[in-house]
């Protein structure tokens, strides 16, 4: 079902969403209803609320640019989030005061009692619930949403609850009173965020936000293009990189965290898997200062406790977890850049297996994460194809040195087309700091015909292409819970590392996997031929008519041949 967003908004509605295996509540219009459906139709249900809303947020765009007004929309999603999560709060508070059997019960309380018991911010911070001054909540924003000036109370707005939560120090971004956006698209910004209902308690509301808000980032990302990509990884390759990893301890490390999505997507595999919140601690790095925020808030909003540094600043030059050895490592950086290189980079102790070149940091990549793991952890990490097979610049030796060492495991070759910025083809490397299992050999997986078309113009790997593919590594590894492994031709192979050095050290899959195997049959090839046959005889015939035609045009200009 979708909702009539489109168009001005007068009177907001609210939708209500629980996306859980329980029966759902759903509130439109006023009208309360229980919805008996599966956890499919709840899904649905919120892929559709999703869909309406970004189709009204980006109309309501008009002429402005897409990286400028997504941290407009994240930001009111944000500032709802946090009321919604406050309020809901202060209710199940306001409960708990009056019932005579809870701990928290105030006898004979006065109004005036029960209102200064209910500003206790002891109460909202020993649960992890933002605090949110009383002019900064939602309901004064809404009510202002025509006023002229509604963009300098929302800045006001953000800077209250900033002051009242130093986590949220400098991670707000207070630009809604300069935002470019033609006059009274602000306000009608404002009444479109309030139609989204997050849920009678905390919990809920992080499941429904987490999901509109990383709805809304791979929107952006989309809209942004190329640009897109310097902030969001699409979601089937952080999960594919989640599903090898399976990170369920320990501390997690992702030295270009982007928008946070490793992080989230990390939380909820521990979640799926039995896990609970805190299982893991996150430590990330971003340079960018509007993505580090972004980052900040989706983590946020996910409940995720986080350490991205103080500041943004340049993972190379400026490594703010110098001491970190990581059990997990995830990353997606940048492809080839070439201004990576300072000078004082020099001799640098990240360098273990060779100086990377000044021209490309693939390779500074690798490195640093390998740094940064502790004995036994592993890193995943997306990288461009040509880092499998380059020499150039030291390039070769260096992926020369680390097979040797043993610290490559697994190679992962994915398909094209996975990614909003870039065409280029893209693979998955898989390191160890000090193999406990599989020593001298590193698995290839040839996963470049597995995706689906979800556009004219991505494709993505769906969730059963990624279960293999974790379950085929899971299986090499030799987890319990696991098949026994085999090579499959076409697919996958473990290759010894005296076979790895015989092909130059080049980590390229498809040299290793070799060609998947056909069914042979006879008839079907005799067949097959005939026709070849007949269209090769007929190609050929036509190509000594088109030699004619050549030699008359030529001789009738005096070239003969």
């Amino acid at each position: 079902m979708i909702w009539p967003l489109e168009g001005p908004l007068r009177a907001p509605r609210t939708v209500r969403v629980r996306c859980t295996i329980r029966p759902a509540r759903l509130t439109v219009d006023g009208i309360d209803g229980d919805l008996n459906q599966e956890d499919e139709d709840n899904s649905r249900m919120l892929d559709d609320i999703k869909k309406t809303l970004w189709a009204t947020a980006d109309k309501l765009r008009a002429n402005m640019d897409a990286a400028e007004y997504k941290h407009l929309v994240l930001g009111l999603i944000f500032v709802k989030y946090i009321s919604d999560t406050f309020q809901a709060k202060r209710g199940e508070l306001t409960a708990r005061f009056a019932d005579d059997a809870d701990e928290y019960f105030l006898p004979d309380s006065t109004p005036e009692r029960l209102a200064a018991e209910l500003e206790d911010r002891d109460y909202y911070r020993e649960v992890n619930v933002f605090w949110v001054p009383e002019a900064a909540r939602w309901e004064a924003l809404r009510a202002a949403a025509k006023q002229p000036d509604i963009g300098k109370r929302i800045d006001d707005a953000l800077s209250l609850i900033e002051a009242e939560n130093p986590k949220l120090k400098g991670i707000l971004d207070k630009r809604f009173a300069r935002a470019q956006l033609p006059d009274g698209k602000l306000g009608e910004l404002v009444d479109l965020v309030s139609t989204i209902g997050f849920g009678s308690s905390a919990a809920e509301a992080r499941d429904v936000l987490g999901q509109v808000y990383e709805y809304f980032l791979g929107m952006f990302a989309s809209a942004e293009g190329k640009r897109g990509g310097q902030f969001y990884t699409p979601r089937s390759i952080v999960k594919t990189l989640v599903a090898v990893l399976a990170p369920h301890h320990g501390k997690v490390y992702d030295p270009c965290c982007g928008s946070g999505g490793m992080f989230v997507q990390s939380e909820e595999f521990i979640l799926s898997h039995g896990g609970k919140l805190g299982d893991v601690a996150i430590f990330g790095q971003e340079a960018n200062p509007t993505t580090w925020r972004l980052a900040a808030m989706n983590l946020a909003i996910r409940g995720i406790d986080f350490n991205l540094g103080r500041e943004p600043a340049d993972t190379f030059t400026r490594d703010q977890f110098p001491d970190l050895r990581a059990d997990f490592i995830l990353a997606n950086p940048p492809f080839n850049i070439s201004d990576w290189w300072h000078a004082s980079l020099t001799g640098d102790a990240r360098w273990h297996y060779g100086d990377p070149p000044a021209g490309n940091a693939n390779y500074a990549w690798l490195q640093h994460m390998l740094h940064h793991l502790r004995p036994g952890g592993r890193a995943g990490i997306v990288l461009a194809n040509g880092s499998m097979s380059s020499s150039q610049n030291n390039e070769g030796q260096i992926r020369a040195a680390m097979v040797d060492a043993d610290v490559v495991e697994v190679m992962i070759a994915l398909p094209g087309q996975l990614f909003f910025n870039t065409q280029i083809p893209a693979c998955l490397w898989f390191l160890a700091k000090d193999k406990r299992v599989r020593r001298g050999e590193v698995l290839f997986i040839d996963a470049r015909k597995l995706a689906v078309m979800i556009s004219r113009v991505q494709c993505e790997l769906t969730g059963e292409v990624i279960e293999r593919i974790a379950g085929t590594v899971a299986a090499w590894r030799g987890d319990a819970a696991a098949d026994g492994y085999a090579d499959v031709a076409g697919y996958c192979r473990s290759v010894g590392l005296a076979e790895i050095a015989e092909h130059g050290h080049v980590l390229t899959p498809g040299r290793y996997v070799g060609a998947e195997a056909v069914e042979d049959n006879d008839d079907d090839f005799a067949t097959k031929m005939q026709a070849l046959t007949e269209k090769l005889g007929e190609q050929m015939a036509k190509g000594a008519e088109l030699d004619a035609v050549i030699r008359a045009k030529l001789g009738g200009l005096g070239y003969e041949f």
